[in-house]
């Protein structure tokens, strides 16, 4: 394992804390950063990186992953995953306890903090699950981002949709509540009128728009109720963009993915199963409602829900096929092919990928480029072009639904605490990253 080094990046294109940019350098040393400058002189021993052309933002940090490990590594674990997101320009994840045993309580986020230690190139949190009978590890539980609770599209012990059940989660303790936000009733419900359809479009009529909007009205009403802090995952609809804009408390942030923003309905006749998400794809009149959500501030950052299934498990037939798809690998250059074609800045993107995510999660001393900050950067080409390539992809599951699609943004060189993790190409599997803290 290499140890942090002195890196001094020269003529980059910075992104600074207040959204402007300088053309200048970032020293730093020991993990940190320790000089931003328009010249900075390189009086002591460090590795010199030209960053000419390239523009410097903050590592994007992902808040939603699903990395498959324990117990699903045939789909992606934390090795692979984190290689596909250091090519991505993603320095730190949080991922979700649906694995194999669930993350439900000490020992088995111990379990994942152990092995990510030994096996991924970036930094790491992961998320307690709420089942309803382990409220007491739901507090106590450390480090953890906060508490994943699915109110829908989900079966077993994770399976958490009745009223007083989560009344009761709410009402416990002060940590984060991050919410899938479906209602399993009027999933249920639609499952059987449409029974019998193949057609993978079906998908987004079963869990329509009314069965997320059914369940943020919920979390939100229980989030008012105590005043518990709620984080929305992975927001799919006009109308809950609609219903926060006009009801939002200060301790309620949401979030969107790459693929709400720029796929939708219409992806089924092209991908089929490889569309099949939850939340489903919405239609581009929702596409456009979050795009403005996100500009305005009512929805808060960026994730991915990479959530990666092998190609064989996507080509079963509908309803068989399971839902998910990887994104951390591309999501840093859809967002920024975005930001070329007007639709956002690249500060913006910084922002909803990087900052706005550390101040959300309490993450100390990351999503900046600023003395003081944690080293993990990325430098990205907003000059080049290039397609999406299967035979490209990192990820396990060696597949995308961006495939084909030319995209600009792309990582370069991607630093987690002062490391070069990644740089033209080439992964360097030395490199770990380290559990994140919050506060």
């Amino acid at each position: 394992m290499s140890s942090p080094q002195s890196l001094l990046i020269r003529r980059a294109r910075i992104i600074l804390p207040n959204g402007e940019f300088l053309v200048g350098d970032v020293l730093t040393r020991d993990r940190q950063i320790v000089e931003v400058a328009p010249t900075i002189a390189n009086n002591t021993p460090a590795t010199e990186i030209d960053a000419e052309g390239l523009t410097l933002l903050p590592g994007v940090i992902d808040p939603q992953v699903h990395f498959r490990e324990p117990g699903l590594e045939h789909k992606e674990d934390l090795f692979t995953a984190s290689c596909a997101c250091a090519k991505g320009g993603v320095t730190s994840f949080l991922e979700m306890p649906n694995t194999r045993p669930l993350t439900t309580n000490q020992e088995a986020l111990n379990d994942k903090l152990q092995r990510a230690a030994q096996k991924s190139l970036v930094n790491y949190g992961f998320f307690i699950g709420a089942t309803g009978e382990n409220t007491p590890d739901l507090i106590s539980a450390h480090p953890t981002p906060g508490i994943k609770i699915f109110m829908g599209s989900m079966h077993g012990q994770l399976l958490v949709d009745q009223e007083t059940i989560l009344d009761s989660i709410f009402a416990q303790g002060q940590r984060l509540i991050a919410v899938h936000a479906e209602d399993q009733a009027r999933i249920n419900q639609r499952r059987q009128q449409f029974a019998g359809i193949q057609d993978p479009a079906i998908h987004s009529q079963i869990q329509d728009n009314q069965a997320a909007l059914l369940a943020t009205q919920l979390a939100l009403k229980l989030s008012k109720k105590y005043q518990r802090r709620l984080h929305i995952l992975h927001m799919s609809t006009a109308d809950e963009a609609e219903l926060l804009r006009q009801d939002k408390p200060s301790w309620v942030t949401a979030e969107v993915t790459p693929q709400h923003l720029v796929l939708n309905t219409s992806a089924y006749e092209r991908i089929g199963t490889l569309a099949q998400m939850n939340p489903p794809l919405r239609s581009p009149h929702d596409n456009e409602v979050l795009w403005q959500a996100l500009r305005d501030g009512v929805i808060d950052f960026i994730a991915t829900d990479h959530a990666p299934h092998t190609l064989e498990e996507k080509a079963q037939t509908y309803p068989n096929s399971p839902s998910g798809m990887p994104g951390v690998e591309t999501s840093l250059a859809v967002m920024l092919t975005a930001a070329m074609e007007g639709k956002c800045s690249v500060a913006q993107v910084a922002n909803w990928m990087s900052t706005s995510v550390a101040k959300a999660y309490g993450i100390p001393n990351k999503g900046a480029i600023a003395p003081g900050y944690d080293a993990d950067l990325v430098l990205v080409d907003l000059h080049t072009y290039r397609p999406v390539l299967r035979e490209e992809l990192l990820t396990k599951c060696r597949w995308s639904p961006f495939e084909g699609w030319n995209l600009t943004g792309w990582a370069v060189t991607t630093i987690v605490g002062g490391e070069i993790v990644y740089d033209k190409g080439k992964l360097n599997t030395q490199v770990r990253g380290q559990a994140l803290n919050f506060v």
